[in-house]
């Protein structure tokens, strides 16, 4: 995505991610991680304020920094170092308040045209169904493939 973001830094496998928020609140360690499930090639993305003390990600802080339109970008961005590292990897990817999700669900429909581009991604609906991913509609969870 062609849209201002944080250098992060990862891990040899690619599959954690780490940069720091900058903005009025100060700067503020963010982690972002791709945890296997038990299905093969989905990975859960978990992502949020970074505490070095529990070596956790906090999903639940509010930092309200200011930069949350960069912020989303960055994880946008991993998503493309992940998939190209792990070319067979799905992403599951849902808030982990309604709020988030919807934020969420607003980032991809601002930016559905490019990520079509290189990814399908499918949202999971009120029915309990996953359906191609459509600008309007309310969703509780998203699946992103590589194209």
């Amino acid at each position: 995505m062609n849209k201002p973001k944080y250098l992060y830094k990862s891990d040899e496998e690619f599959i954690t991610y780490e940069f720091v928020s900058e903005g009025k609140k100060g700067r503020i360690k963010k982690r972002i991680e791709y945890t296997e499930t038990n299905i093969e090639n989905l990975y859960n993305l978990g992502f949020g304020d970074y505490d070095e003390t529990t070596n956790s990600i906090n999903d639940l802080s509010v930092t309200n920094n200011g930069d949350s339109f960069k912020v989303l970008a960055t994880v946008a961005s991993t998503i493309y170092a992940f998939i190209e590292k792990h070319p067979n990897a799905s992403i599951l990817a849902t808030g982990s308040t309604n709020v988030r999700t919807r934020l969420y669900r607003m980032g991809i429909s601002n930016n559905l045209a490019e990520i079509k581009a290189d990814f399908i991604i499918f949202g999971f609906n009120k029915k309990g169904e996953w359906e191609e991913f459509e600008i309007g509609e309310d969703y509780e969870a998203f699946l992103i493939t590589k194209k």
